[in-house]
């Protein structure tokens, strides 16, 4: 028979997980989440209408739940269970083993008030302070491109579709509050399109791939030089990536002018803004219509491509590693939720940097 778990047991047990690499808890080594304290208060004070009476858990615990399920890719009810399950989660919330664990409910509310209140770019901008006090300034010229992140797909009729474009709601819905509570209005289509690989027989398809995606964009701007995301804004899937590069995504601070962007960025009014504001473009060029690319452009391309292949890297953990999904209905919501992908991603990016300065 096996014996009762004791103090020491719990202990072990830690110690045996800190060996094995726990990355929540490189991730409190990396970052003192107090400095998101400030923000959290301002943030719960604007959204609660009550005066008065503590809340029933820390804001900066329940912060640090938003950060594991980021991490992890899980539902409220998942993370409930897995708190509870996990000793790795409850040593990065400070929790015991007699503690009362948060359920998938608080959760909800407490990610519900932060939405609300809009807290999701304030939360970020603390982090970004912190990288710069810590050395890891922005620098070296920015890169920016956008990823589609998938939604759960609506199942709506031709004649509701065609409200949605209109800007309107559905007389049905209006009808049926629960129903269109239900609905996202806010999540577009898009057509991802994917060149044709290339056959064993040396030749291709005739088509080239196209992938339809519902959902939103996460669109950002890294540095070069630590290949952290300095701005981010959240779209629905059918926004057009370009505009986005005079709508405030470009970073100012950065100490090069230097900005690298796919050829959906290249147009005469970014061209303009960038000379305007003291940037300057390596956006990649278009190929001429109805003539072949110039030997000249398709080197230039090839070179800016080096550099500007460094921001799929974000993507690529966020997707692969994060498995980032948007379950939640809204733009509001899903910009929480990409926000908090944001964040996580460069706390793995820090802990990455500093691995590679002692190495």
């Amino acid at each position: 028979m096996s014996k009762q778990p004791g103090l020491f047991d719990v202990d072990d047990r830690l110690s045996r997980l800190t060996a094995l690499g726990d990355q929540l808890l490189s991730f409190a080594g990396a970052v003192d989440f107090e400095l998101f304290r400030p923000e959290l208060a301002r943030a719960l004070a604007y959204s609660g209408g009550a005066r008065g009476g503590r809340p029933p858990f820390d804001p900066v615990m329940m912060f640090k739940v938003l950060i594991i399920q980021a991490a992890n890719n899980l539902s409220d009810e998942r993370t409930e269970f897995l708190i509870n399950d996990r000793l790795s989660f409850m040593r990065f919330l400070g929790l015991g083993l007699s503690d009362r664990v948060p359920d998938a409910r608080t959760i909800w509310l407490f990610r519900e008030k932060l939405t609300k209140a809009g807290a999701i770019m304030p939360l970020f901008a603390r982090l970004d302070e912190a990288l710069h006090a810590a050395g890891f300034i922005a620098m070296g010229g920015q890169i920016v491109d956008a990823s589609l992140i998938s939604a759960p797909k609506q199942r709506n009729s031709d004649g509701e579709k065609r409200a949605l474009k209109e800007g309107r709601i559905p007389d049905d819905w209006r009808a049926k509050p629960a129903k269109l509570r239900q609905k996202d209005r806010d999540a577009r289509w898009k057509v991802k399109f994917s060149k044709a690989k290339e056959r064993a027989d040396g030749t291709r398809a005739a088509v080239d791939i196209a992938i339809p995606v519902f959902g939103y964009q996460n669109h950002v701007a890294i540095d070069r030089g630590h290949g952290l995301i300095r701005r981010w804004e959240a779209t629905d899937a059918g926004a057009h990536e370009g505009r986005l590069l005079r709508q405030g995504l470009l970073d100012r601070n950065n100490t090069a002018s230097s900005v690298w962007a796919d050829t959906a960025y290249r147009s005469q009014a970014n061209e303009a803004f960038l000379a305007a504001h003291g940037f300057v473009s390596r956006i990649h060029r278009k190929k001429p219509p109805g003539r072949p690319m110039p030997a000249a452009t398709r080197r230039a391309n090839a070179l800016k491509s080096k550099v500007r292949a460094r921001v799929e890297h974000v993507f690529a953990v966020q997707k692969a590693k994060m498995g980032l999904f948007v379950r939640t209905i809204g733009i509001p919501r899903a910009t929480l939720k990409i926000g908090m992908a944001n964040i996580v991603y460069n706390i793995r990016r820090l802990l990455y940097l500093r691995r590679a300065a002692v190495t």
